[in-house]
C-alpha cells in the first residue's frame, strides 16, 4: 500500500505555491500521484495544474512522472519549469533516482520545459498499443530523463 507525504500538501517557492487537490492511489496501471493547483504568490486564483506520478511501470514510461498545465494568459514565464522544480523534493523523498517525462512530439513549449529542467532526450516514439492510454491518432511522443541527485 503506498503512503502519501502530508508535508507535501501545500509547498512554498519564491513566486508560485502549490496546493493539493488530489492524491490518487492508482490502480493496476496507473501508478500513484499527488495532484496541485499551481498559483502565483500574489493571487488566489489558480495559473495551472501539475502532478508527479510516484515509481515506474510501463505505461509511466509513456505517461511520464510529471505532467503539467498553464493557463494560457500566464504561458512563457516558465511557471511550469519553476512548478517542476517544486515537486523534485516529493520524488526524493518517496525514493525516486529519475523522472521520466513525455510529450507530445509537436508540443514545443513542454519539451522546451524539459530541456532547462536539464532532461535528457531518451527517445521519440510512435506509443505502443498496449499503453493504457493510447487512442487512434495519438501523436508520437518525446521521452525524457530527469536524473535526480
Amino acid at each position: 500500500m503506498f503512503s502519501f507525504l502530508d508535508c507535501f500538501d501545500r509547498i512554498t517557492g519564491e513566486i508560485l505555491t502549490l496546493k493539493i487537490i488530489e492524491k490518487n492511489p492508482g490502480d493496476e496501471q496507473a501508478i500513484p500521484f499527488y495532484y496541485y493547483d499551481i498559483y502565483k504568490n500574489d493571487s488566489d486564483q489558480p495559473i495551472g495544474k501539475i502532478s508527479i506520478r510516484i515509481g515506474h511501470n510501463f505505461h509511466s514510461y509513456y505517461n511520464g512522472n510529471l505532467g503539467y498545465e498553464i493557463d494560457e494568459p500566464y504561458r512563457g514565464h516558465h511557471y511550469a519549469m519553476i512548478a517542476c522544480q517544486m515537486l523534485l523534493p516529493v520524488a526524493k523523498a518517496h525514493g525516486m533516482d529519475y523522472l521520466d517525462i513525455t510529450c507530445n512530439e509537436d508540443n514545443i513549449a513542454s519539451y522546451k520545459t524539459m530541456e532547462r529542467l536539464g532532461a535528457e532526450l531518451l527517445e521519440i516514439c510512435d506509443v505502443p498499443k498496449t499503453y493504457c492510454y493510447w487512442e487512434e491518432g495519438i501523436k508520437p511522443h518525446r521521452i525524457y530523463r530527469l536524473k535526480l541527485s
